[in-house]
């Protein structure tokens, strides 16, 4: 509120202050504290904010409205007189109403008593009036009661009401109130019926208030009725400007919730968050309510009504707004700077809250402070009319609401940080098992990409202790978290409606002294006298200045009737809380037993001990639905083979048989060290690599005397391999005991199983002239996670290559600065890319477009004649089939969906071109397993049965090879880039000028390429960018076949170079195979692409796409440039070191220099000059 009052500058708010520094480590306990326990917090609050509502409900709505059913059921005229308003008129008050009751009143005054017989819904549209006319009303004989006009309202045409006004002698009141309790209907409404003993009776209006004191009071729809009744006659009484300014308060405090809403839903939540943010409001409300009830400080509902929706708006929810924008803010920055330093900065959910809470916490307590400050100063501002006592109810109501958003909803944004982390973790899941991931290590990649954590830390940041405490378990589900939103909504909800629910049968239990500190709030709005009988004051006026008599009126509140049979107005309700009746009761409470059970049953009925119950079984069912579903998860998936059967022995390698030495009598067996302390890798984020060594129990002396081979494959059947020592491993290896393929799965340690591969290849009889020298080779093969290679990426793995790495750039793409990773080991690739970037920098960045984006897959399937050939081209090309198809292939994934269908027929064999988009993946395995089940549905319900599928790829797609209908139609992103490079940029930066790289381009590039026969080679050297990025960003190699079409076009345009790549074949995705990969993964960090796009699938790859093809462009005119200069030898002789020509095999002419410039660039030059 102050720095949106005061517009505080952001750098004295990043300036903690003194206070700032002692409040916020307090604010930080208490919120460290709701977020270590959200469930509990969450748990507590919401069964105290039960328990206060209920006690709220039962008192004001219930024991209230008995008392007061009580109290007119007496039906006197002392009863009526509690609202009522006296007025006086005369000569001293120059004839006009005053209500001052402390004047002392001589015999003069004319006391009479003004009383108005209300009849609801008497004057229906098109019908008859039921209610009983003036001159109708059985007045007694010896009463002086005289018929006045009635007053109307602006509600009369919507509420159908009639009333009639009496003046009576103020003596005669009570008699003529007696006579008044039932009045005839006119003859059309009496609608008469027989009773019960045969008579017949009639309708009557009937005075509500005498209506039988011991029918039931808490009749809860009787009350809902006598409620609405009531707010029709708060309206009719209100002035029309006060009714107009609490209409424009209503619609701004619903504003302000929309605005709510809306606000959250930027923030990321549509719905959830905006809804505990009213809940966390209303908790709130009913906290302050009490503790202001029990204070004795008088509240109505008039005055909630009035003043709630102007507290709302002046309020707002700011605070939990700018709370939830710093909690999310501080999770992302937390993110960042854990790829930027490294993994010793945490990752918690506690982290990120409680960094919010010291960064925002103390403007927000701030902000209470001073609004509870201006609150208590109305308290005690002495105004009259209500504002004391609202403003004593708003400062409690802030007051909670401060406490309730640093522990109720702080624990809820510890749910919704948890929640996006499972949304992460099982939509990145998802996405790589549609990819063809296995689910293993789809588990593992997406438990590496989990941030943030849940902690159970102590500390004062929340990372000291990093264990992990999973809100919803490890194994969830995609469903789990609905679930979980509608198990807790829905528990609140049926709690609190069974305890309202079962109010009625417990009235009993209240005493009146327990709800008399709350008894006020039903209290009537105080009477306007001139809004119910106005015009029956007008004429005691006129009668009073005739007799020019003084006059003392007392108008009572007005007297409600209903239409209805005596029989049933008077009728006595049976008591709802008997659970039995007659003998049945007194035959099942007899005896000990039945006291026994009458003491049960009487003990459920007791409200506190029944919320409990009620309670614990909402508890047990959730706890053992916890259990049930752990037990599931645990449950081995029998869909996963347990054992794959191995190939046979000559399959795999070749091996020494039996009675061949395995080695010469020269070159005896090196020693290997003992069994390897196993590789684990580390779940904690503050480890620097990704493995931690632990020591094995079953360490073995490499010294000590080998064991004989029948010991050891017993050991090996009992699977205790691992407690082996590697030399012994190897033998067993190298003999075919265990296969090269299982030995991850053997020894259960995948360092060390790389290892041992290592050493026996290097072993192996039939290949040891050549492969000897791996086991001691430079070969690096530790401190690498092989979870994410195992089963993903590469089999029989023996280590992994190191290849140099570089960043070219950076390069304004669309707007947005990129650096551009590079793997090569071509020297000047990355220099010469880097000097492209320059050049496109200093013309304003490149500019991307993105025409296509739809992976394919071309099967092949087969008829026995071309007629069922061409009958199943003509169905896939109909609409029919298209629907068909296309319904059967999205039902496989979530991600891919069908854009069109290409079919071509060659004899008796269909080929058949599917285009769809794969999300953020490069997509193959998913378009594969949904052509698979598109066919299959072609075929058993298509009508085709007769139809062979002879491959799932045909070809037709087409997929690592070189094909026109790529170049054509596109595969995965077609994207055209394009950049203008002024002339002075190309003489300063390129060396050359826009002319000779025109030129130069339609020589090389385009018609060269054409004399060539190339399909999509019309450019310098794409490819070399391309698969650059492509090992660094972990695409797949063998597609740079297709991803490298490339077509360049250079212009002069008005003297500056226009230069563009059109590029229809880019394969690229951000999930899914190599990219899982760590130093891959840090690759796509880099970009700003890593995994999944989060609210559009497929924009990440679309993006990476868009950043190749600007690279190709890059690329392309640095190379150009340098061919037109005649750069390019000299610079890759420059870079190499090589001062001299070394001798070449082929005889040739050595030490000829490229020219500077084109031929024909010169030739026109010096005939330019001739002229």
């Amino acid at each position: 509120m102050l720095s949106r009052l005061f517009g505080a500058s952001e750098s004295s708010r990043t300036r903690p202050t003194w206070y700032d520094r002692q409040i916020s480590p307090l604010l930080q306990a208490v919120c460290r504290r709701a977020c270590t326990h959200p469930i509990h917090t969450i748990v507590f609050t919401a069964l105290l904010a039960s328990t206060t509502y209920l006690s709220v409900i039962e008192s004001s709505l219930f024991t209230g409205s008995a008392s007061a059913s009580s109290s007119l059921g007496k039906a006197d005229f002392n009863t009526l007189l509690a609202g009522s308003k006296t007025l006086r008129i005369g000569p001293a008050s120059e004839w006009t109403w005053q209500a001052d009751e402390d004047v002392t009143l001589d015999e003069t005054y004319e006391k009479l008593a003004l009383l108005t017989l209300l009849f609801p819904e008497s004057t229906p549209a098109n019908a008859p009036q039921t209610a009983p006319l003036g001159n109708a009303v059985p007045i007694p004989r010896n009463s002086s009661a005289e018929l006045l006009p009635s007053s109307s309202s602006a509600f009369s045409q919507i509420s159908h009401d009639t009333s009639l006004a009496f003046s009576i002698p103020y003596d005669e009141a009570s008699e003529f109130l007696a006579a008044m309790q039932e009045l005839p209907a006119p003859i059309g409404a009496s609608d008469a019926q027989k009773a019960e003993d045969g008579s017949v009776e009639e309708k009557k209006w009937i005075m509500k208030a005498v209506k039988n004191a011991s029918s039931s009071p808490t009749d809860l729809r009787r009350w809902a009725t006598e409620s609405w009744t009531s707010f029709l006659d708060l309206l009719k009484n209100a002035e029309t400007l006060d009714i107009v300014i609490m209409a424009l308060g209503y619609l701004s405090m619903h504003l302000t919730f929309v605005s709510l809403f809306l606000s959250m839903r930027r923030l990321g939540s549509n719905f959830w968050l905006a809804a505990t943010v009213l809940f966390q409001s209303v908790f709130a409300f009913l906290f302050g309510l009490t503790v202001t009830s029990k204070l004795g400080v008088p509240i109505n509902m008039v005055l909630l009504s009035e003043g709630l929706p102007f507290l709302v708006v002046t309020i707002g929810f700011e605070k939990p707004i700018v709370l939830t924008k710093a909690v999310l803010s501080a999770s992302l920055d937390a993110r960042r700077r854990h790829s930027a330093i490294g993994d010793n900065t945490p990752l918690t959910i506690q982290y990120a809250v409680t960094t919010a809470v010291k960064e925002k916490g103390f403007e927000i307590v701030r902000d209470y402070f001073v609004e509870i400050l201006i609150l208590v100063a109305g308290a005690f501002s002495g105004v009259q009319g209500g504002l004391r006592q609202f403003c004593f109810l708003a400062a409690w109501i802030l007051f909670f609401d401060s406490l309730l958003l640093l522990t109720f909803y702080t624990a809820i944004l510890t749910i919704k940080l948890e929640i996006n982390r499972i949304k992460r973790h099982v939509s990145l899941r998802k996405a790589l098992e549609d990819d063809g991931v296995s689910r293993s290590v789809a588990e593992n990649v997406a438990t590496n990409n989990d941030w943030p954590s849940l902690s159970s830390s102590g500390t004062e940041d929340g990372s000291a202790a990093h264990t992990d405490i999973p809100g919803f378990g490890k194994k969830m589900k995609e469903t789990s978290v609905p679930r979980f939103k509608v198990l807790m909504v829905t528990g609140f909800i049926v709690v609190n409606i069974l305890n309202v629910c079962t109010i009625p049968f417990r009235s009993g239990y209240y005493s009146s002294s327990a709800s008399s500190g709350l008894a006020s709030m039903v209290n009537p709005a105080a009477m306007d006298p001139f809004k119910v009988a106005g015009n029956a004051l007008d004429t005691i006026v006129t009668s009073a200045k005739s007799k020019n008599t003084a006059a003392l009126v007392t108008v009572l509140t007005p007297i409600k009737y209903e239409l209805e049979y005596p029989s049933v107005h008077y009728a006595i309700q049976e008591p709802v809380s008997s659970l039995f009746g007659g003998n049945y009761k007194d035959q099942l409470m007899d005896g000990m037993g039945g006291r026994v059970v009458d003491g049960v049953l009487k003990s459920l009925e007791d409200p506190v001990l029944s919320k409990w119950i009620i309670v614990a079984l909402a508890l047990s069912l959730a706890f053992n639905g916890y259990l049930f579903n752990a037990a599931r998860w645990s449950i081995k998936d029998h869909t996963q083979p347990s054992n794959i059967k191995p190939p046979e022995e000559y399959e795999v390698m070749d091996k020494a048989p039996s009675n061949v030495r395995l080695v010469d009598s020269g070159a005896p067996l090196r020693p290997l060290t003992p069994a390897i302390p196993p590789a684990t890798i580390r779940k904690d984020d503050d480890s620097d690599d990704g493995l931690e060594m632990k020591p094995t129990a079953h360490q073995v002396d490499p010294s000590g005397p080998k064991r004989p081979m029948h010991e050891l494959e017993i050991l090996l059947k009992e699977k205790k391999a691992p407690s082996m020592t590697d030399e012994e491993l190897i033998e067993l290896a190298v003999r075919g005991k265990i296969p090269g393929y299982a030995l991850e799965k053997t020894l259960e340690n995948k360092v060390r199983a790389v290892k041992i591969r290592r050493a026996v290849v290097s072993r192996t009889h039939a290949t040891r002239q050549t492969s000897f020298l791996l086991e001691k080779s430079k070969l690096p093969y530790e401190h690498y996670n092989y979870d994410l290679v195992h089963g993903a990426c590469c089999e029989n793995v023996i280590g992994y290559l190191p290849l140099p790495l570089g960043v070219a750039g950076p390069l304004n793409i669309d707007g947005q600065n990129y650096f551009l990773p590079m793997a090569t080991t071509e020297g000047v690739l990355v220099a010469s890319t880097s000097r492209g970037c320059k050049a496109i920098n200093a013309g304003g960045g490149a500019v991307t477009v993105l025409t296509g984006d739809g992976m394919t897959r071309g099967p092949c399937v087969g008829f026995e004649t071309l007629a069922r050939a061409g009958q199943a081209k003509v169905w896939i090309d109909s609409e029919e089939g298209q629907k068909v198809m296309k319904a059967a292939f999205n039902s496989t994934s979530r991600f891919a969906r069908l854009q069109s269908l290409k079919t071509a027929l060659a004899g008796t064999y269909l080929y058949i071109r599917f285009k769809t988009t794969t999300g953020d993946a490069m997509g193959m395995n998913m378009i594969s397993k949904g052509v698979e089940h598109a066919l299959s549905i072609m075929k058993n319900e298509g009508g085709f049965e007769d139809m062979a599928i002879i491959s799932v790829s045909g070809n037709f797609c087409t997929d690592k090879k070189p094909a026109a209908i790529n170049w054509v139609d596109g595969r995965g992103k077609s994207v055209v880039a394009e950049a203008i490079i002024p002339a002075d940029v190309v003489k300063n930066v390129l060396k050359s000028n826009v002319d000779a790289l025109v030129e130069l381009n339609i020589a090389k590039n385009l018609i060269g390429s054409a004399m060539a026969g190339s399909i999509g080679g019309y450019n310098a050297h794409a490819a070399n960018i391309v698969t650059a990025i492509f090992l660094a960003t972990g695409q797949d190699p063998a597609q740079n076949v297709e991803s490298s079409n490339c077509i360049t076009v250079m212009k002069n345009m008005n003297g500056n170079l226009h230069i563009s790549v059109s590029m229809p074949s880019i394969e690229v995705g951000t999930i899914g195979g190599g990219t899982i990969l760590e130093p891959q993964n840090a690759m796509l960090d880099l970009l700003g692409v890593r995994g999944a796009h989060p609210t559009s699938p497929g924009d990440n790859a679309r993006q990476l796409a868009r950043i190749i093809a600007a690279a190709v462009l890059a690329g392309e005119l640095s190379l150009c440039s340098a061919l037109a200069a005649g750069h390019l030898v000299q610079a890759h002789m420059s870079h190499n070191r090589s001062q001299a020509p070394s001798r070449s095999t082929t005889p040739g002419p050595v030490g000829i220099q490229t020219p500077t410039t084109l031929a024909m660039t010169n030739i026109k030059d010096k005939a330019a000059g001739r002229r």
